[in-house]
């Protein structure tokens, strides 16, 4: 159990290093996309340097009037 969770925890390492490499801690919009990026990246974790760019798109509902 322990050395699972020790790659799990590099794992994440990884991936909230890449993150910070692509700069997504610096953006001040904390949008729906910009935070699920942000949360994709780290959890690809070491995916992003073997080619994985995970992106997220997505839109919040418009009140009604």
């Amino acid at each position: 159990m322990r050395v699972g969770s020790a790659i799990v925890v590099v794992w994440l390492v990884i991936g909230v290093f890449a993150a910070a490499q692509r700069h997504y801690f610096d953006d001040a919009d904390a949008s729906c996309a910009s935070l699920g990026t942000l949360g994709l990246t780290i959890v690809a974790g070491p995916l992003n340097y073997i080619g994985a760019n995970p992106k997220v798109h997505c839109t919040t509902p418009k009140p009604s009037e």
